[in-house]
């Protein structure tokens, strides 16, 4: 893994120190001597991770750090900050700056690798994320990064696993102003648990005497349902070994005991804030690719997708020696509504035929919209009669109903040609089988409408 990482602090032997910790593992480096210098270097730079000291001339680091997390520019930076002072407010007051992270001065070489290595890991999955959501906004769909706002200020919900129903109690008291806490004392119980239901944030309380907390955090990161779930430890002071390997298995955070409940409150804050932003994201980023394939004015798939998918299920089909039909069809004398009725009136129709195809083809058959008034149906392991019943069943679905329009509160007639195609010996790609399928369709369109004609062999 490799990042480059800024270093900040006014005195030149502890930039030297933390230079040379991280260069020894292949990160590229940037050192400032004093705030406004590192604020300077973030606005010209892309900068992975920030080492910040809290106290230096001008500007301390807790402005510093503050100024970071305002800016839309440098925001998604993680920032961990490192001092010689050891008290529980100067942690609180720095967590709640924004920081990502604490370390206290002489800094544990592995704690620090470690936990830069973790922060590293979520910072790249956020940095892919808010790229794809950048494009998405760049296509015009910015407002799907508002997906998800809404709970913003709704209480977190914790999954706590602890054995000891005393200091169950306490983190519960502790946290009960921001979040709503489930406690277990039965890991594989909790595991379950957080599989089946939504948490922002599990605590794991390394107080077992029969269980090792690490194998139930290495089991969250296993399960696809609770892989990006964040994963905070709690551990005995001088257990530095445990926190490296929880560090290792993809734990987010820790607090060694005793624990100060501001700190809790504080770190606890931390993920849940950056769960719901990934959360957002990734919502974003599904809705934009269900956009990109999807006709917005139907519902069903578009061109992009039936190009890409009947490539895929051609090939299924060469290679198993399995059938594959494909159907176009085509609604007559469209142009006639949108002459007669406007584009509007058009439009219902259109919505109201991909509605009537939805609800006529099988589960494993995929409808597109072509283009126009145009419309596909791709059917796997589908033989020819199968595909001609399933046009007939469809044909008839069109013509049984007038279509009403809503807005003029009339009744249409409406009927649709069909052209089926199926794979033959002679057919050896997916243009050739839709080739024949528009000759069908135009044969049909040729010889009456409203029927379905089928390619010869």
């Amino acid at each position: 893994m490799t990042a480059r990482i800024l270093v900040v602090d006014d005195i030149p032997a502890n930039v030297k120190l933390l230079e040379a910790r991280l260069l020894a593992e292949y990160f590229d480096v940037m050192t400032a001597a004093d705030g406004y210098e590192a604020l300077a270097i973030c606005e010209r730079n892309q900068v992975d991770l920030i080492l910040l000291d809290i106290m230096m001339p001008g500007i301390d680091g807790f402005e510093v750090c503050e100024r970071l997390k305002a800016s839309q520019k440098t925001a998604h930076i993680p920032v961990v900050m490192v001092t010689a002072l050891d008290q529980p407010a100067d942690r609180v007051r720095g967590l709640k700056a924004g920081a990502d992270d604490f370390l206290t001065k002489p800094v544990n070489d592995l704690q620090l690798i470690s936990r830069v290595k973790s922060l590293l890991r979520l910072k790249t999955l956020s940095d892919e994320l808010r790229i794809r959501a950048d494009t998405a906004h760049t296509m015009g769909m910015g407002d799907l990064m508002r997906a998800g706002e809404g709970r913003g200020d709704e209480a977190g919900q914790v999954l706590l696993v602890d054995g000891r129903a005393n200091s169950q109690e306490r983190i519960i008291r502790a946290l009960k102003p921001v979040a709503d806490v489930l406690a277990l004392s039965d890991p594989q119980a909790a595991l379950f648990e957080a599989a089946e239901n939504t948490f922002d944030l599990v605590i794991v309380n390394a107080n077992f005497d029969d269980h090792d907390p690490l194998r139930l955090c290495s089991q969250l990161r296993s399960l696809e349902r609770t892989r990006f779930l964040p994963i905070l430890i709690i551990t005995e002071q001088g257990a530095d070994d445990m926190v490296v390997r929880a560090l290792d298995l993809g734990v987010n955070d820790y607090i060694i005991r005793p624990v100060d409940p501001n700190e809790l409150v504080a770190r606890s804050l931390t993920q849940i804030r950056r769960k719901r932003y990934n959360d957002r994201l990734r919502a974003s980023v599904k809705q934009t690719i269900e956009l990109a394939v999807t006709d917005p004015l139907t519902g069903l798939y578009n061109r992009r997708y039936l190009d890409n998918h009947l490539n895929v299920l051609f090939n299924r089909s060469m290679a198993r020696g399995r059938p594959l039909s494909v159907l176009i069809t085509d609604i007559d004398r469209f142009k006639q509504v949108n002459d007669t009725y406007g584009h509007d009136g058009g439009d219902e129709v259109l919505r109201e035929f991909a509605n009537r195809v939805r609800s006529t083809i099988r589960g494993a058959d995929l409808a597109c919209r072509y283009g126009g008034e145009e419309f596909v149906v791709v059917m796997p392991d589908t033989s020819p009669e199968v595909a001609a019943a399933v046009a007939e069943r469809l044909r008839a679905a069109v013509e049984s109903a007038p279509f009403m329009l809503k807005r003029s509160s009339e009744a249409l007639s409406v009927t649709a040609s069909f052209g089926i195609a199926s794979r033959f010996g002679a057919v050896l790609t997916p243009d050739q089988l839709m080739k024949q399928a528009d000759l069908a369709l135009y044969e049909a369109k040729n010889t009456g409408r409203n029927r379905v004609v089928a390619a010869a062999a």
